[in-house]
């Protein structure tokens, strides 16, 4: 047990550390490198509170898909920081509401042990007991049955904000002949066959 705490103290102190540096640090490619420490170090974590499923969807997607992204369009895009971080004074007002309400939340969920004990003991009660299935099998069997809707509404607003995303940085350069599939459908004959009469000898 000895051990096991103190691997629990050495992911979320270095969780901790990682995710206070990619807030603080100047460089966004070694606030990058951070976040994926931090990924990491929240990953050990699932480990040890038995969630292996968690930590391994945590290093494929998170580290693997997301956190590269993030690199790979920090390095190749030509941001200027500087110009971003001009008008943070400006923003300054509405970020500190949000974060007083994220903290209020925070504080909400970590007394509710003291404000209801009963939520606690629900939330971790398990739909099946763990002993008769697996932790995969368990956590398709809460996500697929009593959260199925929750889960597909979270597919949906992913998928929008995909959408979303893909529209707003979508730009078209001028000059450039794009296939528009309405006017090729609906054009007719006249539109596509020219009849030139030609004379004998002289070609076209």
């Amino acid at each position: 047990m000895l051990i096991a705490d103190l691997f629990f103290y050495l992911f979320a102190s270095v969780c901790v550390a990682a995710a206070f540096m990619v807030i603080s640090a100047r460089n966004p490619v070694h606030a990058v490198l951070f976040l994926i420490l931090a990924f990491v170090s929240a990953a050990g974590l699932f480990i040890l509170l038995g969630a292996e499923f968690l930590a391994l969807i945590l290093i494929v997607v998170y580290v693997g898909a997301v956190a590269v992204l993030f690199l790979f369009v920090v390095m190749m895009l030509d941001v200027d920081f500087a110009e971003l971080r001009s008008g943070f004074l400006a923003y300054l007002p509405i970020g500190a509401v949000i974060g007083i309400i994220l903290l209020i939340e925070l504080v909400l969920v970590l007394g509710s042990w003291v404000i209801t004990p009963q939520v606690a003991a629900q939330i971790t009660t398990p739909v099946p007991p763990l002993n008769e299935v697996s932790n995969i099998k368990a956590l398709g069997l809460v996500l697929y049955t009593k959260y199925v809707y929750f889960f597909q509404a979270a597919g949906i607003v992913l998928l929008i904000a995909m959408v979303g995303a893909i529209v707003l940085t979508l730009q078209h350069k001028p000059g450039i002949k794009r296939q528009t599939i309405s006017v090729q459908v609906g054009r007719k004959r006249e539109q596509s066959v020219e009849i030139k009469q030609v004379e004998s000898g002289k070609g076209l």
